[in-house]
């Protein structure tokens, strides 16, 4: 496996591996830290170079998933590796609890330790789930979005793609919260939310419009 990214996220991606004894020829890939270290911790590879990745792929494993947190980034850096012939590669941690009916979890996910998928809950790609964090009854999740720590969607709620949920939000049941939406820590959302917007507070409010993404 490679992960793409070397710092932050990338160590929490790591322990997931690591918890699931997949660090066999686990590598790491960052190009921006040129004069960094050649390994993190003195024991894992940083590839620093599209030609170090390419010869990875070839002659060890093609699966990849992304290690950073910004959901733009991530999409960016999915498609790049995609583009090389890696293999968009999902991580769920074996303390998640994931549940038994109707599960759909996109490729390249994330889903860290203790957290809560219930049944009927579709995932898109590229998303991060964090620690603790709950998503109950018929909640869809679009592609490549981030829910920090503590989240709580409640059922049948939905959130757009590239969305990043602060830590301790909570969405309340049959929500819909649109793309490019980033709702602040502890907020509590009790009516719909637009696209490309910021919204904090209890309940939440919109306090900003945000530039729509572009690809």
């Amino acid at each position: 496996m490679l992960i793409v990214g070397a710092k932050g996220f990338a160590k929490e991606v790591l322990e997931i591996l690591h918890k699931l004894e997949q660090i066999d020829n686990l590598v790491f890939f960052d190009d921006v830290n040129i004069d960094g270290p050649d390994k993190l911790y003195d024991k894992f590879k940083i590839l620093k170079s599209i030609e170090e990745v390419l010869k990875y792929f070839q002659n060890v494993d093609n699966k990849f998933c992304v290690g950073i947190g910004n959901p733009f980034l991530r999409k960016k850096m999915a498609d790049k590796f995609l583009s090389l012939g890696g293999i968009f590669t999902s991580t769920i941690s074996p303390s998640a609890v994931i549940g038994s009916y109707d599960i759909q979890i996109g490729d390249g996910c994330n889903i860290l330790s203790e957290a809560i998928l219930s049944n009927s809950v579709k995932i898109g790609k590229g998303c991060i789930v964090y620690y603790n964090s709950i998503i109950t009854h018929d909640c869809t999740i679009g592609d490549f979005v981030e829910i920090s720590p503590n989240v709580t969607i409640l059922g049948r709620s939905s959130v757009g793609a590239f969305s990043q949920i602060g830590a301790n939000a909570t969405i309340l049941p049959n929500i819909t919260i649109g793309k490019s939406v980033i709702l602040g820590a502890g907020a509590v959302v009790t009516k719909d939310l637009p696209d490309n917007c910021m919204a904090v507070g209890v309940p939440a409010r919109i306090v900003k419009d945000i530039k729509p993404l572009v690809f």
